[in-house]
């Protein structure tokens, strides 16, 4: 299972919230409604997601073994 819990800890050290994601820099809520939930983003997403927080595909998403 794919967890986006890494993004959510990368916006705290980043000091950046969702509004700044959306209104700023023009991510749909649509988007983050999906990571909120576990639901699958696109690569493009995830890699314009990379650009504006300067970082790492880790620091968004973390693979997590299903049991």
């Amino acid at each position: 299972m794919i967890s986006y819990r890494p993004f959510y800890q990368t916006l705290l050290k980043r000091n950046m919230t969702e509004y700044h994601l959306i209104y700023k820099e023009g991510i749909s809520a649509n988007i983050l409604h999906r990571m909120k939930h576990g639901k699958n983003i696109t690569m493009k997403t995830l890699d314009t997601l990379c650009f504006i927080l300067d970082c790492e595909v880790s620091d968004i998403v973390e693979y997590v073994r299903e049991q």
